[in-house]
């Protein structure tokens, strides 16, 4: 009787071993699978931005306005809203351009009265 115990319990806990030294690997979400595209126009408007934005903050000149708008740009990449991008990347891109030109301004001096 004790042998019999002994191996159903070996045959058991090696049953149980098996399972769980299995590993599944998870399927890709249906979500990101089927990511909406946008316009090739609305691409290079947010390359473009992009790629602005990170000229701007190499100098010390991206505006917290430019870095939103492009947020909100890549945001509406992510829903598809090929509008959404392109309007949000110009904005980004306006407010790079006068982060830049502000950059190039002397520095305030003030004078004492």
């Amino acid at each position: 009787m004790r042998n019999t115990l002994l191996a159903l319990t070996a045959a058991s806990l090696i049953t149980l071993g098996g399972c769980a030294s299995q590993t599944t690997t998870p399927a890709p979400k249906a979500a990101e699978a089927a990511k909406p595209a946008i316009s090739a126009d609305a691409q290079a408007a947010l390359s473009a931005a992009q790629a602005a934005a990170k000229d701007a903050k190499a100098k010390g000149a991206l505006w917290t306005t430019a870095e939103n708008a492009l947020k909100a740009a890549e945001a509406a990449a992510e829903k598809g809203d090929s509008e959404g991008v392109i309007k949000n990347a110009k904005t980004a891109s306006d407010h790079v351009k006068m982060g830049l030109e502000q950059a190039k301004l002397a520095p305030l001096q003030i004078k004492d009265l």
